[in-house]
């Protein structure tokens, strides 16, 4: 739009002294175009300390010192073309401190036809001060809600939108230009959804609470249509008449796991208990049995009774061998330990597993590194790999693989703190990993608890993993599980390493420990469906200095890359939930983008991942990985390729 030109009007000398008189008070100044005063009110004089007599006849932006928002010879121009100028400028109090002034110039013609500009003045300081303290204010409280791990969303009594906070953004999966101004509905499920609206109307019209003022723990929706569990906090405000609410969510679905783990270990610590006094008892009874048949037995002449001496003393050898893997799992069975060279022991145990096994199944072993040394019960670490074989094997009637890897691993904090019954340290990790069937998420939950099977009745007693959980956490080990349905299972057990040289420890090509991690600035895309999982990798990523985007399935992810050219390495998870594995996405990842770089990481074995032929190029990183293996790994594919 055209600025509208005002014509400068004709004003004669002592009008201009009328003006001043008569509005002597407000702070005006008279000045010539070249800025020699000509007239200065009391008001002048009050805001800037100059009197009449010592301003007049001085240029004014000297005097004044003035800051302008533009150079001087432009705003003339514009007040020469214009007739007017306002603005905002700063000026200099005789006793030398600076004022801020809103002005407007008007220019006027003297009778004589020389232009004199008329300056008036409205000192904004305290004004300025004051917005500046606001912004203050806003920047504080936005860098405290940009923090803050909680997410923030602001809605008002219609139950509308007005605030999303970055941390409701990363939770909810949406930005707040999609949410701000919609229902807060849109982040509930049915029927929280269907039922929200009524609880805002009634607690308006009655004052009854249902979440105002209350710590809750309630079911989010994300954008992706998943949910999730959430602890609310909700406080209310009224603004202009109308009352707002401010929510504060906190993502509880790492607290559940974790309490959920930790219930699953208390409850495994109890049966243990039960389980281990009952088969002492049972030991106990079994002695008094065994002892009097053979004492029976060595009285009676060969003959069918004897046989049948025989036969019952058979079957109570084999509720000795029950009550021993009872033992085993309730950690009461005593244990021989001695220092035993993990790799030596399960290389010569290869021979019997194979011959246990069958020739429709392949068996290889793997040693990574060495100094592979831990302080432990030979016999019974031979007798739980037995056992995880044979389930192995029941799991691949048709054939397939089965491959032990022994290597030094150390679990540290971040790791630890994913699991609630781990502890950080150096271990012996031995990792079993066939090509089965896999287990059902269910399967997998109840896998250690004692007499539970899949097997037909009269296959099993549903001792076996039990029994290998019992040594392993009585040797003071643990054991994990990774298995999916038609992708196989891997079980790992970690033994405390004996006291070794640190560097053994660590990668091969690992630096020394106090080496700085290496750093970098590219953006990565971590694919993980555990949370917990994901947001060590996401922290220490971000700690390197690396920008990172991140996802908790493959299709998400896909979405991300489609978005973001800047991607320049997948970090995946092989096993994922959602419909598409880790392999799956970075082959659809590597069709769209054939320069990715791409690491895979998993809980299963990688020389029995590697039969998967997933996409060229690809590396590995095996959990557990420390910051160290993973600053370095990521490195590597993005120097190297």
């Amino acid at each position: 739009m055209p600025h509208r030109l005002i014509s400068p009007r004709t004003a004669t000398s002592k009008e201009l002294d009328s003006l001043v008189h008569v509005l002597d008070g407000a702070d005006i100044i008279i000045h010539s175009l070249a800025g020699t005063i000509t007239h200065w009110s009391i008001g002048a004089e009050s805001l800037y300390g100059w009197t009449r007599e010592e301003a007049v006849g001085e240029k004014v932006f000297e005097l004044l010192a003035t800051q302008y928002p533009n150079p001087r010879n432009e705003i003339l121009e514009d007040l020469k073309t214009r007739g007017f100028w306002r603005g905002e400028i700063v000026h200099r109090h005789k006793s030398g401190h600076d004022i801020q002034v809103a002005t407007r110039c008007v220019l006027v013609n003297l009778a004589d036809g020389q232009p004199a500009v008329i300056q008036t003045n409205s000192d904004i300081s305290a004004l300025k001060k004051a917005e500046e303290a606001v912004r203050a204010r806003e920047a504080h409280l936005s860098s405290i809600l940009e923090t803050v791990p909680d997410a923030m969303v602001v809605i008002d009594q219609k139950g509308i939108v007005m605030s999303f906070s970055k941390a409701a953004e990363k939770l909810f999966g949406m930005s707040a230009e999609q949410i701000c101004g919609e229902n807060v509905s849109n982040l509930m499920p049915s029927p929280y959804r269907d039922a929200h609206d009524d609880y805002i109307n009634r607690y308006l019209e009655t004052g009854e609470k249902r979440i105002i003022g209350y710590g809750r723990v309630v079911t989010g929706r994300r954008a992706d249509g998943s949910l999730f569990p959430m602890e609310l906090h909700v406080g209310e405000a009224t603004f202009n008449g109308e009352r707002i609410f401010t929510g504060f969510v906190r993502d509880l679905t790492s607290k559940i796991k974790i309490e959920e783990d930790l219930r699953q270990a208390q409850k495994m610590e109890a049966v243990g208990q039960l389980t281990g006094g009952l088969a002492h008892d049972f030991n106990n009874l079994l002695t008094v049995i065994s002892g009097n048949l053979e004492m029976i037995e060595a009285k009676l002449q060969p003959g069918p009774l004897r046989d049948m001496l025989t036969e019952a003393q058979d079957a109570a050898a084999d509720g000795a061998k029950l009550t021993g893997q009872l033992l085993a799992f309730g950690r009461r069975q005593p244990l021989s330990p001695k220092q035993v060279d993990l790799g030596q022991l399960i290389t010569s145990f290869s021979d019997l597993l194979r011959r246990t096994l069958g020739e429709n199944i392949r068996l290889s072993t793997v040693l990574s590194g060495s100094h592979l040394e831990a302080f432990v019960d030979a016999s019974q670490l031979q007798n739980a790999i037995l056992n995880i074989a044979l389930n192995a094997r029941d799991a691949m009637p048709k054939g397939g693989s089965l491959t032990t890897e022994i290597s030094s691993v150390s679990l540290d904090a971040d790791y630890a703190k994913m699991y609630p019954e781990v502890r950080s340290g150096n271990f012996i990790l031995i990792s079993v990993t066939d090509t089965g069937s896999g287990m059902t998420k269910e399967v997998k939950q109840r896998a250690i608890e004692p007499f539970f099977t899949t097997k037909q009745v009269g296959s099993g007693t549903g001792l076996g993993l039990s029994m290998v959980y019992g040594f392993v956490k009585q040797s003071g080990g643990h054991i994990q599980i990774y298995s999916e349905e038609d992708r196989g299972t891997t079980i790992r057990i970690y033994l405390p390493a004996l006291s070794t040289p640190k560097s053994d420890l660590s990668a091969p090509d690992a630096e020394p420990a106090q080496a700085p991690l290496p750093q970098g600035s590219e953006h990565i895309l971590i694919v993980e469906d555990d949370p917990r999982v994901r947001k060590v990798a996401v922290t220490r990523l971000r700690d390197m200095g690396y920008h990172v985007v991140e996802a908790a399935d493959g299709a998400a992810a896909l979405q991300i890359l489609a978005k973001n050219q800047e991607i320049a390495l997948l970090f995946s998870d092989i096993v994922l939930a959602g419909g598409m594995s880790g392999d799956e996405v970075a082959r659809e990842a590597r069709r769209q983008r054939p320069d990715l770089a791409v690491l895979f990481t998993s809980g299963y074995s990688e020389p029995a991942l590697t039969s998967h032929e997933v996409i060229a190029g690809a590396q590995w990183l095996r959990k557990p990985y420390t910051a160290r293996q993973l600053a370095e790994r990521i490195r590597s594919l993005l120097d190297h390729g």
